[in-house]
């Protein structure tokens, strides 16, 4: 059953920003504040790396988007756990259409996700770019680190490096990367109907506050492009201030639009303005929030990446290594107490990015010292480049795997040495035998904490069984 839909009073903020928005959308501002007060939708993203997801309606502009009918309890579906989707709203997947209008979906490139947190716009760049591009997944806010940490080693993606340095650490990387997503602080009146606080901390004030930030974020990021590079901004903000003005200065710097190519079906406004071509999302137009993008080129000759170099097969390959695929196209790198796994073909570019940021993670974490000895690390067991046939294995059913998830012990018989459980044939987490039973290894900031679900289950899990 749905939430109670929000109550129809007009707060001061929204009455303030149905004032502004009459001059862009004349008599529909009528419709759109009665969708504001509506139920918004629910909707998730598919991990197609690792499951073919739900028979359910497809997000038009997004591939491996679908809406569900409800909100279910995902704290308690052992497949949101091990990544196998993201719950997303559908207006933010609209990243997949300007990833296409930037051609660069196929190359091995290297892309930077500015400001990442708290992983949704990355998990999907990483879908949609060559699994040998290399994504840099940054956030400055200590508190969002680890949520974008965890987001990004549930997804399993290989060639994913997390940092957490402000923009202006950027000028210690010029012209390194060949695409930037800007997902900007805004002023949050996108998400005016899915989240109280936004709504009531909205001013004209804050918008002004806002377009400072963006303005100083965007110099930092234009600075880092490549030459021929692409800019990808968005907000989830109807405001001109803080969308075509803020890229009106890089069109004077030479920067050029490009338009995203649009069903005009899906309800998605595309237009001009001070010569930016931007997209519009507006919820009485379509099935989701409230959001502005827009795709931006750097002038400068663009030379295509070539291929990355494969390392010649080693001979020796570190104990770590033999729990990924092909282990031998694989190098290892240890910071601190954990060994991390990267591709040699990038390991000049990581050496770049650890001098100018604070690097978290360069590659996969392969295994982490405890108490003097070196054992898996938990983002190792959920990454799609661990080779499953070297692990001894503990398939889950569904109950197993939320006692797992709780942070429970499993009972066994004889048990020893280190195991993956599986749930639905994908990793979940490490075990570790102890006789008569399987000590767990999934990390305590990860475990459920409630008791029991606060809505339905998932409609595509059958209590006790595996999912199709």
């Amino acid at each position: 059953m749905g939430r109670p839909a929000p109550s129809r009073s007009r707060s001061q903020p929204l009455r303030t920003l149905v004032e502004r928005l009459e001059q862009q959308l004349g008599d529909e501002v009528t419709g759109l504040e009665d969708a504001l007060h509506a139920e918004p939708p629910v909707t998730v993203r598919i991990n197609p790396a690792k499951w073919k997801g739900p028979d359910r309606p497809v997000v038009p502009w997004c591939a491996s988007g679908r809406y569900l009918a409800d909100r279910p309890s995902f704290t308690f579906d052992p497949l949101f756990h091990a990544g196998a989707y993201y719950v997303q709203e559908a207006s933010s997947m609209l990243l997949e259409q300007a990833v296409k209008a930037t051609g660069l979906q196929d190359a091995p490139i290297v892309a930077l996700d500015l400001c990442a947190a708290p992983g949704g716009k990355t998990t999907h760049l990483r879908s949609l770019l060559h699994p040998e591009a290399l994504v840099v997944a940054n956030e400055i806010d200590r508190k969002r680190q680890p949520t974008l940490m965890e987001n990004c080693w549930k997804w399993g993606a290989p060639n994913t490096v997390i940092s957490g340095s402000a923009p202006v650490a950027l000028r210690n990387t010029p012209e390194c990367f060949d695409l930037i997503l800007v997902d900007a602080p805004c002023s949050g009146e996108g998400m005016f109907r899915k989240d109280a606080y936004a709504r009531e901390q909205w001013s004209p004030e804050l918008v002004d506050a806002c377009a400072r930030t963006q303005s100083s974020i965007l110099d930092h990021a234009w600075s880092a492009l490549r030459p021929g590079g692409w800019l990808i901004y968005s907000t989830c903000t109807w405001e001109l201030q803080e969308n075509e003005q803020q890229l009106d200065r890089l069109t004077k710097q030479g920067a050029q639009a490009y338009p995203l190519q649009l069903d005009p079906a899906w309800g998605i406004v595309q237009g001009e303005h001070l010569g930016i071509l931007g997209a519009r999302c507006y919820p009485h137009r379509l099935r989701g929030e409230g959001l502005f993008c827009a795709v931006l080129r750097k002038p400068g000759a663009y030379v295509e990446p070539s291929e990355l170099r494969i390392a010649e097969p080693q001979q020796d390959l570190a104990d770590e290594q033999r729990y990924l695929l092909t282990p031998e196209t694989w190098h290892t790198l240890e910071r601190g107490e954990i060994r991390y796994a990267i591709r040699p073909g990038h390991a000049r570019t990581i050496d770049t990015l650890e001098r100018a940021l604070q690097v978290f993670a360069p590659g996969i974490p392969l295994v982490e010292r405890k108490a003097g000895r070196w054992r898996p690390h938990p983002a190792l067991a959920l990454s799609t480049a661990l080779d499953k046939d070297r692990c001894t294995t503990m398939p889950l059913d569904r109950e197993q795997a939320i006692a797992y998830l709780k942070g429970a012990t499993l009972p066994a018989q004889n048990a020893s040495g280190t195991a993956l459980a599986t749930y639905a044939d994908m990793g979940l987490g490490w075990l570790h035998g102890a006789g008569n039973r399987w000590n767990n290894r999934w990390p305590t900031p990860w475990r459920i904490r409630a008791h029991k679900p606060m809505a339905p289950p998932v409609s595509w899990a059958d209590a006790g069984s595996d999912p199709a």
